[in-house]
């Protein structure tokens, strides 16, 4: 059998289960820490419930998969998740599923592993999204997960670091509500007001365009260039102003 002939056919079996994704359509890829309760706590030795030494390792991360050649109009991450948000006229890899997941979780694990200095694996799925609306419901759904994750997280180590069990801890939490989890919190001097935004909601990196001074060197004479960067916003906002921001960077993406 001849080299193209057999090629062709070991090919069906290659891609027989090769998906696209709809054209036309926004694209959420969410990726997420695999086992790295284990990698932050034990393997790393980082401080519970947050350590802004991992915080910035995820910022680096998604600052990465944002500039390794995709279109990403928002990049947020939270705890060991980041979502990239691609827009409808993305097609790169022809929007083929496999592809794109397969190197976004690579280039993340990578990035993430020379920073640290110790492996850390990422997985990584898709989320197509028709509209604007259901983009916004989606970073307002993995902000409020942070919120949650930002309470509970607290809590939990908290009894932790007084000498309860793992397991003890999750009982004695198991059916409180928010506000009974906050008058704990406050009992013993923690307001979760005043905790840093970027626990409580996340962390945003979006595009931005300034104003950058140079010199012509034909006229001679100071010019004024446009010019876009990667801005790393700490301080996002809440629900519907959330909302705003979302839809103001699809608007400024021509979305």
């Amino acid at each position: 059998m001849k080299f193209d002939e057999l090629d062709a056919r070991m090919r069906v079996f290659e891609t027989s289960l090769d998906q696209h994704i709809v054209p036309g359509i926004f694209v959420v890829v969410r990726l997420d820490g695999r086992s790295f309760t284990r990698l932050t706590k034990e393997t790393s030795g980082f401080e519970a419930p947050f350590d802004v030494r991992f915080r910035d390792l995820m910022i680096h991360t998604t600052r990465h998969l944002m500039h390794c050649g995709f279109n990403v109009v928002f990049g947020y991450t939270q705890s060991d998740e980041i979502s990239l948000l691609f827009p409808p006229a993305e097609t790169l890899f022809e929007r083929k599923v496999r592809k794109i997941l397969s190197i976004l979780a690579g280039e993340a694990s990578a990035a993430f592993s020379l920073k640290l200095g110790a492996i850390g694996v990422f997985d990584a799925r898709i989320c197509q999204l028709p509209t604007g609306d259901l983009v916004a419901d989606y970073f307002r759904w993995r902000s409020e997960d942070a919120g949650r994750n930002c309470l509970n997280s607290h809590c939990y180590w908290l009894l932790r670091k007084t000498g309860v069990s793992g397991s003890k801890a999750f009982q004695q939490l198991a059916g409180l509500s928010v506000r009974e989890k906050n008058e704990f919190l406050f009992r013993h001097d923690i307001n979760y007001n005043d905790l840093p935004s970027w626990q409580k909601r996340g962390t945003g990196l979006y595009w931005e365009e300034y104003r950058k001074k140079g010199f012509n060197p034909m006229t001679r004479q100071e010019v004024e260039a446009t010019r876009r960067r990667l801005k790393v916003d700490l301080e996002l906002p809440m629900k519907q102003d959330f909302e705003r921001l979302i839809r103001r960077l699809l608007k400024d993406h021509g979305c």
